[in-house]
């Protein structure tokens, strides 16, 4: 089984988004890409490398190229610019050239810091995206942003460099990865699709049963969300922030814990967060809401946590680099599938809001 969506925007991005059940397609889809003289590098965690480097690394050598791989350690806190520095060495060291080609195998951290230093070292290099997460293979590996975390703000320093490909697995996925990933696509079908959110709410159990057609019905609905907002806005000068529904007090909540939550689990508290803005402001109906909510919490989400400050929380917001001329973009709903961008929503309404989701 595999699928592929195409991702065009008419200006900088052209790649293949191919769904498969496993590394079978990879061989054909990498041909195009590697010529003879053209060195590989793969990058990949120490969670990674040993479930899947070694098979990627026997297709690109079969087809008759040098293969090298630079593994760093799994986890969000090396998301910086320290192992961008150590990845730098690597390459310099095995002289990697502006012809060569990285492929970042991994989740959303491995792919957005390969993105990161394909667009800087050499002043650009071609990559190639493998996600393994639900989470990458939904959001982060689609629509070329890449970055690295700067101290406590994530995803501070970064550039838009669109893959040459990206090849989603759908292979061996851990149970809290994965509601991770599943979280951005409730997002996905709250921004844009309603007929994604209807199927998810009849078809969640085989979902987290983890049935093949389910998944790749449901996550090629969802890179056709982000593809198409991707396409009219590449770069995030308007309509591409529609993405970042959940994410403005999402992200400040990931920062408040330290990381300890996952980005999913995050989002979701976020995404709580901002349909009780929406109903609040008569823009989602209170039973929009409560099916929102129960889908959630079928998914088995956490949506209270504990031990967190408001205050801090919305400190942390503010820093966030969504925000534009000191003011805060923030997402809404004005109905199920139909985000919204809104600068206007108030600290009263995002400490409310917090309250939804903070015991």
């Amino acid at each position: 089984m595999s699928k592929t969506i195409n991702v065009n925007d008419g200006k900088c991005a052209d790649y293949d988004i191919c769904i498969s059940n496993g590394f079978q397609e990879l061989a054909k889809l990498l041909k195009p890409f590697l010529n003879m003289e053209r060195k590989a590098v793969i990058v990949s965690d120490s969670n990674v490398a040993p479930l899947y480097e070694k098979e990627v690394r026997d297709i690109i050598e079969a087809n008759g190229n040098e293969c090298f791989t630079y593994v760093f350690p799994a986890g969000e806190e090396n998301k910086n610019l320290d192992t961008v520095k150590d990845l730098y060495e690597f390459l310099i060291e095995n002289k990697i050239e502006r012809r060569d080609i990285l492929i970042a195998l991994g989740g959303g951290v491995v792919g957005d810091l390969t993105g990161f230093a394909a667009a800087t070292y050499l002043r650009g290099v071609d990559f190639i995206q493998v996600p393994t997460s639900l989470l990458a293979q939904t959001d982060s590996s689609i629509g070329g942003k890449t970055g690295v975390d700067f101290s406590k703000f994530k995803n501070m320093v970064g550039a838009f460099h669109q893959p040459k490909l990206n090849m989603d697995t759908l292979k061996t996925l851990d149970h809290r990865q994965v509601l991770s990933g599943l979280g951005e696509i409730i997002k996905a079908a709250l921004i844009k699709d309603k007929n994604l959110f209807e199927w998810l709410k009849i078809n969640i159990d085989d979902v987290l049963k983890l049935d093949s057609d389910a998944l790749a019905y449901m996550i090629e609905k969802a890179c056709i969300v982000k593809k198409d907002v991707v396409k009219k806005d590449p770069t995030e000068k308007g309509e591409r922030a529609l993405l970042n529904f959940g994410h403005t007090l999402g992200h400040a909540i990931e920062k408040a814990a330290g990381f300890s939550l996952t980005h999913g689990e995050c989002v979701v508290l976020g995404m709580v967060a901002a349909a009780s803005i929406s109903r609040k402001r008569g823009m989602i109906g209170e039973a929009d809401e409560k099916e929102i909510i129960s889908l959630l919490e079928k998914c088995g989400y956490d949506l209270k946590i504990s031990g967190y400050d408001k205050d801090e929380i919305l400190e942390y917001a503010r820093s966030d680099k969504k925000m534009e001329a000191g003011v805060l973009k923030f997402i809404l709903l004005d109905g199920v599938g139909n985000a919204v961008i809104s600068k206007d929503v108030t600290r009263e309404e995002l400490l409310d809001s917090l309250d939804e989701v903070l015991n």
